[in-house]
Parts: structure tokens; C-alpha cells; sequence
């Protein structure tokens, strides 16, 4: 991407840090991940991509939150336990029989970003979320209470949880 591009993108996100990453990199042509590094430091950090499967291990702790897939083709949402995984043929398998299940190809995921901020799907409020970018990786957002604010539980597992395998920038 040229630097005039960059900080074009730079500046849009700076002033619509609530844009869908998945549309702008579709409209502007990078992945996911370049306009997650365009967001102001202070909304998203980044870690390995290895850590994929211990952070959803992680959240099948939390208890109720939505995860989200991302496609050109489609906008899939789930919302209620995430299963704890493990790895086996080059998947991380989501084990349980019944709600959510399925195989993940973990080793795609380039980057675990935690983000923190605005979302379109909850009326601009302050969100949380965990991203993992890819062609079509996921999204996990930290659950909302019956006031529709953030779940103060799940919002310190997100806080933890980046601290330990986020390092480069602050949430």
C-alpha cells in the first residue's frame, strides 16, 4: 500500500473507528489486518496468531458471547457458549455435539487483535472484541447484560486475556 494510501486509511479510521473492518478492506483493498493497524493505538492490540487456540479456550470460559464469521458472502452470528477446542488434522475443532461446533483452520489466523471499539451492530456503543484475521476467520465480542452494557465479568477476562498474548499496542 503507498503511504498516501496509508494515511488515507489512517485518517478514515480515525474518524470512523466503528467501520466495518471487513468492508474497508474489501472497498480500499488490504486485508483486515492493514486497517487494523491503521485504528488509533489506543483501540487495538495485536499478538501471535499461535495463540489462536488457547484465547478460545479462554472464552469458552466466559459463558454467553457472540461470534461472528465474515465473508464476502455472508455475516454469520452466534451467540451463546463457545465450546473449548483442540487442534487435530490442521484444525482447531470446537467439541461439542450440539449449538456451536465446527473446524477452524487456526493457522491462517495471521494476527490476534483485541479491539476496543464502536461497533455498527451495537449502535455505535463501546464494544469489545477478539479478531482474528484471515480470509475468514472470526470475531468474539464480549457479552452485554440485560442494560446492554458490556458483561463487567467477561470485560476483565478480555482485559486479561489481552494482556497475555498482546504485547504491541494498548487496548
Amino acid at each position: 500500500m503507498l503511504s498516501t494510501d496509508l494515511a488515507g486509511l489512517k485518517t478514515y479510521m480515525a474518524q470512523n473507528p466503528g467501520a466495518v473492518i471487513e468492508d474497508v478492506a474489501r472497498e480500499r483493498k488490504v486485508t483486515p489486518r492493514a486497517v487494523l493497524e491503521e485504528l488509533p493505538e489506543t483501540m487495538v492490540r495485536f499478538g501471535p496468531g499461535a495463540e489462536f487456540g488457547a484465547a478460545m479456550n479462554d472464552v469458552a470460559q466466559w459463558g454467553e458471547v457472540t461470534l461472528i464469521v465474515h465473508t464476502d458472502d455472508a455475516i454469520v452470528e452466534f451467540t451463546g457458549g463457545v465450546p473449548a477446542g483442540e487442534v487435530g488434522r490442521g484444525y482447531f475443532n470446537l467439541m461439542q455435539p450440539k449449538g456451536l461446533h465446527g473446524h477452524l483452520r487456526h493457522e491462517r489466523c495471521g494476527a490476534s487483535p483485541s479491539s476496543s471499539v464502536p461497533s455498527w451492530a451495537s449502535r455505535r456503543r463501546s464494544s469489545r472484541s477478539s479478531m482474528w484475521t484471515a480470509a475468514s476467520c472470526s470475531k468474539v465480542f464480549v457479552g452485554r447484560d440485560e442494560t446492554r452494557a458490556l458483561r463487567g465479568d467477561q470485560l476483565q477476562r478480555f482485559h486479561a486475556l489481552a494482556e497475555r498474548i498482546a504485547s504491541d499496542r494498548a487496548v
